[in-house]
């Protein structure tokens, strides 16, 4: 029994893989973070397995109905929205549990393969045109929404390596003004919906970036590099 890891891309469909297509359209069974995204991906390369929501809630019951979905068939795959599933996505606690179980021979998963299938990820992506010393890097994804939040800043600004976050069109003026807030001289990047039509690199100061976006009319996803050194 195989599950295959599938990064999709990030935007721009071009950007999938001869390898992650082969994959999908060879699969019968899919787990997707949002099965309407996934059916999207799927018409778009005229693949037809069947699509089975698998997130950060599918825990319980719902995992059980998963893991026994899983068993049924020899080979599936496990997307999400965008990118890479596992990195600042869901799948990473759902590979740990197959690995558990595994370990432990319950729930007839011990002869499951967990192969990746590299693809897109916002963060490489990000940080392949930083122009920053990406030797050490942390990623700190999206930051919380309320508890917490003040140390989740504070830890940004005691990080010395090349820091990424990630944050959406909701939050991001709030997010940068809350690294102004605590390091309003760090060297920043700022990519706006990368891969696609619109999207849009700022470079300057935590500050100048901030009042850079706060002037202007802000939609899509945000990936923040942030670096000491430059």
């Amino acid at each position: 029994m195989k599950l295959y890891i599938v990064a999709t891309p990030i935007g721009n469909l071009k950007d999938l893989t001869e390898r992650a297509r082969e994959i999908l359209s060879s699969v019968k069974l899919v787990f997707a973070e949002d099965t309407r995204v996934a059916a999207k991906l799927l018409a778009h390369i005229g693949a037809h397995p069947r699509v089975i929501a698998l997130h950060h809630h599918t825990v319980g019951g719902a995992l059980e109905k998963v893991i026994a979905e899983l068993t049924s068939v020899d080979e599936a795959a496990l997307v999400t929205d965008a990118g890479t599933p596992g990195i600042s996505d869901p799948g990473n606690h759902f590979i740990a549990e197959l690995i558990r179980r595994a370990n432990n021979s319950e729930g007839h998963v011990e002869h499951t393969e967990i192969i990746p299938i590299p693809g897109p990820s916002s963060v490489t992506a990000a940080l392949s045109i930083c122009g920053y010393p990406t030797d050490r890097f942390r990623v700190l994804g999206f930051p919380p929404h309320k508890n917490k939040r003040n140390k989740y800043f504070d830890e940004v600004a005691a990080t010395e390596e090349v820091t990424v976050i990630l944050e959406s069109v909701h939050r991001i003026k709030k997010t940068l003004a809350d690294i102004v807030r605590v390091a309003p001289t760090r060297h920043a990047m700022v990519a706006r919906e990368m891969t696609k039509l619109f999207e849009t690199i700022y470079r300057g100061t935590a500050s100048e970036i901030s009042a850079q976006i706060l002037d202007a009319e802000t939609k899509g996803e945000f990936v923040i590099v942030l670096s000491q050194k430059i």
